[in-house]
């Protein structure tokens, strides 16, 4: 009886052996550095992604391979291998496997050799570590487990990231064991956040393009480290950086020119009318880009022909906002809402004002996107407020040689409030609230 009863005690053994087995109730990501297996936790993986190129940070540990623009998103990354003290051999433009993990809501980089799978395991599985388990400490290792003729080291990743304040007061790791910790025991994402300004400046403008399509370069360079320092007064580490279009835009609240979105007021009429040089040619040419809904096209259609009284003058006025620009040519207003310098060139309809055929005749509405070819006349004025700094810099570098070639020598190029031309090729004639630019002969 006593066998029978041992065969049966050996069946239920196992039975539940096997029963444990089949049962997954943990999946791991696994991946290889030097040649060995490791898994992280599949609920701190955000995704899997290829990378080769990070923006550096200054005075930052080691193992910070430094920083990377994840759709928007300033992310800090670190190589795993040089965090663990492997030998890492060093290659340039090469893309790189990464792991996107997050971690208590933050979202950080790893660089691994190379990912494998996704493995599902019973947590019966898991034995506690043991310090033959490879070259690092036990302290960042959460067990191991054996799976279909592999071993793997569970990484805890969250330890990793996240060492606690509480550990601050312990003594580092002696040069005696397996690894060696860092020379900080702060948060990994402490170290990136405490890097120097242009670093910080640097993660901004890597955000604004990805954001908001707003492309940092000479062009808006002086006005881009001025706002920066206003930014940084009352913020600092992981608040200066932008985590999203709201605070984009809230960043960027302050580059854009007056009266952008309606008609030009008395201030700013008076400003521009103020820069507009002398011109003997019977008819002026004029190219307005980005003229949005017109409010800005007519604002300057009405001060040249106060301006210019004798002169013809034919306005291109482009956008690439389809609706925008369809509507321009017709549209109608509340007398009130208009400038007392506009009225006078406004007749009455039965729906409303518009402006009177002379007005209408001097501007060419057109659908255009710049980044074609412009069939263009010599140009006396080009008014382009804050367009530029909305193109990708080789397409701002295109623009201004057209600009250069199209200008007159006497003509005058508007920008916006806060953009610039070359010293080298132009001169500023007028500072803001208008922004004024004539060749250098």
């Amino acid at each position: 009886m006593s066998i029978v009863r041992d065969l049966e005690k050996l069946n239920t053994d196992i039975q539940e052996q096997k029963e444990r087995v089949e049962s997954v109730d943990f999946k791991m990501i696994t991946f290889s550095l030097a040649g060995k297996d490791y898994g992280v936790d599949i609920m701190n993986v955000k995704e899997i992604a290829k990378a080769d190129k990070f923006t550096f940070v200054p005075n930052a540990a080691s193992y910070v391979r430094g920083v990377y623009n994840l759709r928007g998103d300033i992310i800090p990354v670190i190589d795993l291998r040089s965090f663990f003290h492997i030998p890492v051999e060093k290659k340039t433009d090469v893309m790189e496997n990464m792991l996107i993990l997050t971690i208590e809501d933050r979202v950080y980089g790893t660089i691994v050799d190379k990912i494998d799978k996704v493995v599902g395991i019973n947590t019966d599985q898991i034995q506690p570590p043991h310090p033959i388990f490879g070259d690092i400490n036990i302290k960042f290792i959460s067990g191991v487990v054996e799976k279909q003729g592999a071993l793997y080291i569970i990484l805890d990743v969250i330890r990793i990231f996240s060492v606690s304040k509480d550990e601050d007061n312990k003594s580092h790791i002696n040069e005696s064991d397996v690894f060696h910790m860092p020379s900080s025991t702060e948060p990994i994402l402490q170290t990136v956040a405490s890097t120097d300004t242009s670093t910080a400046l640097d993660f901004i403008r890597q955000s604004l393009p990805a954001l908001r399509r707003f492309y940092p370069s000479v062009t808006n360079e002086t006005w881009l480290r001025e706002r920066y320092a206003e930014w940084s007064m009352d913020r600092q580490g992981p608040d200066l950086q932008l985590k999203d279009a709201r605070e984009a835009d809230d960043f960027l609240s302050r580059f854009y020119s007056p009266c952008s979105s309606g008609f030009w007021n008395d201030v700013y009429r008076a400003a521009i009318t103020a820069v507009l040089p002398d011109i003997n040619s019977a008819t002026i040419q004029i190219w307005n880009i980005g003229c949005g809904k017109g409010y800005e096209t007519f604002s300057f259609a009405c001060i040249l022909k106060m301006r210019y009284p004798k002169n013809r003058f034919k306005i291109w006025a482009n956008d690439n906002d389809i609706m925008a620009i369809s509507q321009a040519p017709n549209m109608l207003f509340d007398l009130e809402e208009v400038p007392e310098y506009c009225q006078a060139h406004m007749v009455r309809g039965p729906s409303g004002y518009t402006f009177n055929q002379e007005i209408k005749d001097s501007i060419l509405f057109e659908y255009h996107d710049i980044l074609n070819d412009n069939s263009l006349p010599d140009l006396d004025i080009i008014l382009a407020r804050d367009v530029l700094s909305f193109l990708p810099v080789s397409e701002q570098g295109r623009l201004v040689n057209e600009f250069s070639e199209r200008i007159k020598s006497h003509g005058i190029v508007f920008l916006g409030a806060n953009e610039e031309l070359s010293d080298n090729e132009w001169r500023l004639v007028a500072k803001p609230p208008t922004t004024a630019f004539m060749k250098r002969n």
